[in-house]
C-alpha cells in the first residue's frame, strides 16, 4: 500500500522528458500573437478571446507529419469553431444558467464520440466545452458572424503555420493515414459511455455551478471534463489533481497580474492594460504547451491566466471575484470528474487482436489499443 502511494505520487510530480516541445510551443504562439497583435492594434482587445480558441487548433498534431498534422487540426479547428459558435450564439440571445448547462454537456457528450472517432490529440472534447462556456459567458461586441470569422481566421492561420514546415522538406507520402478506428462493435459501446460519462460529469458540475450562484458555472463544467481524458484510472485522478494545483498557482500569477498593488504590471503601463493584458496572454500561452504534453499540473500554471487575462479583456470583473470563482468552480468540477470516473468505469478492454476485427482486419496487422477506462 505504502509502496503503491509512494508510486503515485513520484508520478503525480514527475516531468515527462522534452519532445521537440519548443517547436511546439512556437507554433501555437505565433498562431496567437499574429491575430492577437492585430486586434490590438485595431483598438479591439475584447475580440482577442475568439482569436485564442481559434489559434488552439496548433495545438493538436503537434508531433505528426505535415500532412497527418494539417488533417488532425482541420478536424480539431471543426471542434473548436463549434464551441465558438454555439457559445456566440447563446451570448446573443441571453441564453445563460440552465441553457448553458444542458447545451454544453450535450455537446461535451457529442464533442467525445467525435474525438473517440477521429482519435483528436489532445484527446476529448475539452477545447470546444471550454471555448462554448467562455464565449457564452462574455456579451458579444460585434456581430456574430464577425466573431466567427476572426475564430476561423486564426484557426486558419494555425493550420498555416502548423504545415509551414513542409515547405522545406516537401515529402509527401500518399498512403499516410492517422490511426482512427471506426467506432463498431465493443467500440461503439466504449465511446457511448464515455460520452454519456461526459454528459454526467460536466452537467453535474454545471448544476452545482448555477445553483451555487456563481457567476462562471462554465469553469467547472470544463473542469470536470478533465479527468475523463485520463488513459485510465490512475491517470484520471492525476490529471483531476494537476488541474486542481496548477490553477490555484495560476491564481497566483493572475493576482499579482489584476490585484491593486505596487508589484502589479498593469501599473507600470498606464493607459497600455490592455496591451500589457494581450502580450501576457500570448506569453502564458507559449509556455502552457511547453508543458502540456510533459506535465499537465505546470501547464495549467499558464493556462490559468490565458483563460482569465482574455475574459478580463472581453468583460471587465471585479478580479477578486473573479480568482474567487475560478478557484471554486475549477475545484467544484475537477472533484465532480474525479467522482464520475471512479463511479462509472468502462469494464471491457479491447485487445489488439479485437480493435483489428472491428475495423475488418482479422490479422490484426494494424492494432489499436483502447484502455478500459478513458
Amino acid at each position: 500500500m505504502r509502496q503503491s502511494l509512494l508510486r503515485h505520487f513520484r508520478t503525480l510530480h514527475s516531468l515527462a522528458p522534452a519532445n521537440n516541445d519548443h517547436l511546439s510551443a512556437l507554433r501555437v504562439a505565433v498562431s496567437v500573437a499574429v491575430p492577437s497583435l492585430v486586434l490590438l492594434v485595431a483598438g479591439r482587445p475584447e475580440l482577442i478571446i475568439y482569436a485564442v480558441f481559434g489559434a488552439l487548433t496548433g495545438m493538436y498534431g503537434r508531433s505528426e507529419a505535415h500532412q497527418l498534422r494539417l488533417r488532425h487540426q482541420a478536424q480539431a479547428a471543426l471542434v473548436l469553431l463549434t464551441g465558438v459558435g454555439v457559445g456566440v450564439f447563446l451570448s446573443v440571445n441571453h441564453l445563460h444558467s440552465w441553457w448553458l448547462v444542458g447545451v454544453e454537456a450535450l455537446l461535451a457528450g457529442v464533442g467525445s464520440v467525435f474525438s473517440d472517432r477521429v482519435n483528436l490529440k489532445p484527446n476529448g472534447p475539452f477545447f470546444g466545452i471550454l471555448a462554448l462556456g467562455a464565449c457564452a459567458s462574455v456579451p458579444t461586441a460585434v456581430p456574430w458572424p464577425v466573431a466567427l470569422l476572426i475564430c476561423a481566421a486564426a484557426a486558419g492561420l494555425s493550420l498555416a503555420v502548423g504545415f509551414g514546415g513542409w515547405i522545406r522538406g516537401r515529402a509527401w507520402n500518399p498512403g499516410a493515414v492517422r490511426v482512427a478506428a471506426p467506432l463498431r462493435g465493443p467500440r461503439r459501446q466504449l465511446a457511448v459511455i464515455h460520452a454519456a460519462r461526459y454528459v454526467l460529469a460536466v452537467g453535474t458540475a454545471g448544476t452545482i455551478g448555477v445553483l451555487s450562484g456563481s457567476g462562471h458555472p462554465h469553469w467547472a463544467m470544463a473542469a470536470a471534463a478533465v479527468p475523463l481524458a485520463g488513459a485510465d484510472l490512475p491517470s484520471s485522478v492525476h490529471r483531476g489533481l494537476h488541474r486542481i494545483m496548477g490553477t490555484f498557482l495560476g491564481l497566483v500569477l493572475v493576482a499579482v497580474v489584476l490585484l491593486p498593488g505596487p508589484w502589479a504590471p498593469l501599473r507600470l503601463f498606464p493607459g497600455a492594460e490592455a496591451a500589457v493584458m494581450a502580450v501576457l496572454v500570448i506569453i502564458f500561452q507559449f509556455t502552457t504547451e511547453l508543458f502540456m504534453t510533459r506535465h499537465y499540473g505546470l501547464a495549467m500554471v499558464s493556462f490559468t491566466p490565458v483563460i482569465l487575462l482574455m475574459t478580463q479583456l472581453a468583460a471587465p470583473a471585479d478580479p477578486y471575484v473573479l480568482i474567487t470563482e475560478r478557484g471554486a468552480e475549477t475545484l467544484v468540477g475537477a472533484v465532480t470528474g474525479i467522482l464520475v470516473i471512479v463511479l462509472v468505469r468502462r469494464h471491457r478492454r479491447i485487445t489488439p487482436r479485437s480493435a483489428a476485427a472491428d475495423r475488418g482486419d482479422p490479422g490484426g496487422q494494424h492494432p489499436k489499443i483502447t484502455e478500459t477506462t478513458v
